[in-house]
């Protein structure tokens, strides 16, 4: 009994200290020289540090251009944010550990927050499973059709999932596997294309039957008559 009182007393002396070691974690702040490991995560010092709020393709990832033309999307994230960085020391400031140990930061290289940069380049997107903090800088590039939004993408969480090529997050899959947008006929007549990563993109089936088709190009599409999607 005595033993086992023993156990009871270290055991709620360990909650604490866990509790106060990853809250020492989550605070810490980590400045020096980084090395990129992908698009989303560097090392400094030896911490992996993934970057807060965002995410971008996986290194094997690849999408298509504007002109349907697949390319390392992955690998293009990682060589931009080198690029970026280019040899500056980079200061991250956590806030969270993941489960892998890695310090989930925001890194500013000088005074640019890089987790912002990859985005509002279209090198990344918002990590809405996690924070919102760059859901307007996902907005301007998207509006801007640059970088990912150019052209046709999986978004890197259903990559991860699984979708292991550059065609569309469901089944209904273009004949070609290389023209991603979706020209949808609604039920009242409208003429509305879908470009990957739209908000009605994934729910949207094409009928070809019903005059609705594939586009590669949004030049394609507005040329045969259909709008955007406002979402």
């Amino acid at each position: 009994m005595m033993l086992f009182r023993r156990q009871i007393t270290l055991l709620l002396l360990a909650i604490p200290l866990a509790i106060c070691c990853a809250s020492f974690a989550s605070a810490e702040t980590l400045t020096g020289i980084a090395s990129v490991i992908d698009g989303d995560t560097i090392e400094i010092h030896g911490q992996r540090i993934r970057l807060h709020g965002i995410d971008a393709p996986e290194s094997s990832q690849t999408c298509n251009d504007a002109t349907a033309k697949p390319y390392r999307c992955g690998q293009k994230a990682a060589l931009a944010l080198a690029g970026q960085i280019d040899g500056q020391p980079v200061t991250c400031d956590g806030r969270d550990v993941d489960r892998y140990g890695r310090l989930v930061a925001v890194c500013f290289a000088g005074s640019q927050d890089l987790n912002a940069w990859l985005v509002s380049s279209g090198l990344a997107v918002a990590y809405r499973k996690y924070s919102l903090d760059y859901v307007g800088q996902e907005a301007t590039a998207q509006a801007a059709k640059i970088g990912l939004w150019a052209g046709g993408f999986v978004m890197p969480w259903d990559f991860r999932h699984g979708q292991g090529t550059s065609a569309p997050t469901n089944d209904n899959q273009p004949a070609t596997g290389q023209c991603l947008i979706k020209g949808n006929i609604s039920s009242k007549g409208e003429r509305i294309y879908h470009v990957p990563g739209g908000g009605y993109y994934d729910r949207t089936k094409i009928d070809e039957s019903k005059g609705e088709r594939w586009f590669c190009s949004e030049a394609d599409a507005v040329a045969a008559g259909w709008r955007r999607a406002k979402r």
